[in-house]
């Protein structure tokens, strides 16, 4: 991460704003609350029915599998039926309201790698416990937010009890269009190849896929989840990645998500296989890869990701979304556009990091700077910063569709958000499970849910948790 100037304490007096949040998952949530304690007023549009966003799961897809249809029927939810979180949920919480379990209540799942059904659960116990549902607005679409005089912000939406309506805000906070709208492989030969084709957005069980051969795209979470779910039914699952070497480029490093796909493979599936990208695909139903092998599939699965996607934005070109290399920017930060700094901002942007507390703090961040009790660098100095990351990125060979990706220095960007606010750093424990987490990834592939060596860590974070929970348990 490229440094920055240091942000001040700003010397102007407190400011209390009137501001929008768009979408009422974890990161909306987390936003209105941290905006609300600032002393702004709040109001979050989410266009579902109920809080939660992407952990709201569905059995429903949309009518076009792959996702790309502008006229399909949308489903918002990404969410598979088997799914279980892939970090510790010590690790998961927000600071001061720990995801600790639930004992002896049958309605909840225990587990330290909890479904997504516990995930939805402990957010609306976070909405319940600190007041944040009496500022959602359910079933209101925010269909446009623009620029008007006076720098501030029009919001047109649209509800159920209302056609459409049009308010004013100082600020707006942007937290949804992550996980909506599926990034497609591009194939050659896609479009008289024979087979079937889905992406991961529209996977729910593994059903669909008995007996098939499958080709899989995609090397990261989602793609290991799936391809562990289908391989009890599917005849074969060859997954496809294109950070798997090929002949042509063998000096290739592996990359950690392709370390933990070969470690999965090897620990008992004898009807899978790991190749490289895919070449081309033909009408006679042949998948060839680069590598030189040939299978003939009956479906591709995209797990592919998604773009980032914000239809409702207009900022006149200022902010810009290249779909293709899931670049949002300029972003100060992954968060402020430097020329509409600070009334327009974005959380959750980044990726691979930890996602709920990650928010928490950039929520922390936008508040304060909202009142003036934070100062931002200048308009200019913001606008090196970004250059000068983009720079980076560039010089390391890191592919400008990494731009957002922050593993590698995610604990680095924390600390950094939690001194802007003057607020706590990571805790040393939870930077140890992390390393402890990534290590059970390779050793127990099959088994990391419910096997590990970290349960001092566990111990050390309940300590923690005690003066933040009821009765210190």
């Amino acid at each position: 991460m490229a440094d920055a100037p240091s942000a001040h304490s700003a010397t102007m007096h407190p400011l209390s704003r009137h501001v929008a949040v768009i979408g009422a998952g974890a990161s909306g949530l987390v936003a209105a609350r941290e905006l609300r304690r600032e002393g702004h007023t709040v109001v979050v549009f989410e266009r579902g029915d109920q809080i939660g966003g992407t952990w709201i799961y569905t059995p429903e897809v949309e009518s076009d599998p792959v996702g790309i249809d502008p006229d399909r029927t949308t489903v918002h939810s990404s969410m598979y039926q088997s799914l279980r979180t892939n970090l510790p949920r010590e690790t998961m919480g927000f600071r001061d309201y720990p995801f600790v379990a639930k004992e002896g209540d049958e309605e909840r799942d225990p587990r330290r790698f909890p479904g997504h059904r516990e995930v939805l659960m402990y957010l609306k116990d976070f909405a319940s416990e600190f007041g944040i549902s009496e500022m959602v607005r359910l079933e209101s679409e925010a269909v446009f937010v623009g620029l008007v005089e006076g720098g501030k912000w029009m919001i047109k939406s649209k509800s159920k009890i209302s056609e459409y309506m049009e308010e004013i805000y100082d600020a707006v906070v942007v937290c949804c269009g992550h996980y909506t709208n599926p990034r497609v492989a591009e194939i050659p030969g896609i479009t008289t190849w024979k087979g079937k084709q889905i992406h991961s957005h529209n996977y729910r069980t593994p059903e669909l896929f008995r007996d098939q051969v499958v080709i899989l795209i995609g090397c990261s979470i989602s793609a290991i989840d799936i391809s562990r779910d289908i391989a009890g039914v599917a005849k074969e699952v060859h997954i496809s990645s294109r950070s798997v070497a090929s002949e042509t480029n063998i000096e290739q490093k592996p990359r950690f998500d392709t370390t933990r796909l070969n470690a999965m493979i090897k620990s008992g599936y004898d009807n899978m296989w790991l190749h490289s990208k895919i070449e081309s695909v033909h009408e006679d139903g042949s998948v060839v890869f680069a590598d030189g092998s040939v299978v003939i599939a009956d479906t591709i699965l995209h797990c592919t990701g998604y773009k980032y996607h914000f239809p409702f934005l207009e900022t006149n070109g200022i902010v810009t979304v290249d779909e293709d290399d899931k670049r949002v920017g300029p972003l100060f930060k992954h968060v402020f556009p430097p020329a509409l700094a600070p009334s327009l901002s974005f959380v959750g942007i980044p990726s691979k990091i930890l996602p709920f507390p990650n928010s928490e703090l950039q929520s922390k961040w936008i508040a304060g700077v909202l009142s003036n009790r934070i100062a931002l660098p200048s308009q200019e100095e913001m606008m090196e910063d970004v250059k000068a990351f983009y720079s980076s990125l560039e010089a390391s060979g890191k592919p400008k569709r990494q731009t957002h990706d922050i593993a590698d220095y995610q604990v680095d960007y924390a600390d950094w958000l939690a001194a802007q606010c003057g607020y706590l750093v990571f805790e040393e424990w939870k930077k140890q499970m992390l390393f402890a987490q990534a290590k059970n990834y390779i050793v127990r592939p099959k088994t990391y849910h419910d096997e590990w060596d970290d349960n001092h860590l566990v111990l050390q974070a309940y300590e923690g948790f005690r003066k933040f929970t009821r009765d210190g348990v």
